[in-house]
């Protein structure tokens, strides 16, 4: 028999999904979840603030190779060690 109290229905689907969401969006490689909101938020900033909207076309793609490069890198250094 467990001590704990159960939980209710709504919470125990409420945390399956938060979970379902958290593993989809961050799963095993949270510097990438953090590297495409940093890029996002550049990019809009970029569009919005300076209405530089072709400066913010570039810089996206390039934002994302750089953040793409580095989590390869990592990986890379993380199984040679």
């Amino acid at each position: 028999m467990s001590t704990q109290p159960s939980t209710s229905l709504p919470v125990r689907l409420l945390r399956g999904f938060a979970m379902f969401w958290w593993d989809f969006l961050v799963g095993d490689t949270p510097e990438l979840f953090v590297a495409t909101l940093i890029t996002l938020g550049v990019a809009a900033l970029v569009s919005l603030a300076a209405h530089a909207n072709g400066v913010a076309v570039v810089l996206l793609p390039l934002l994302v190779i750089l953040s793409l490069t580095a989590s390869v890198a990592r990986a890379v250094h993380k199984t040679r060690r």
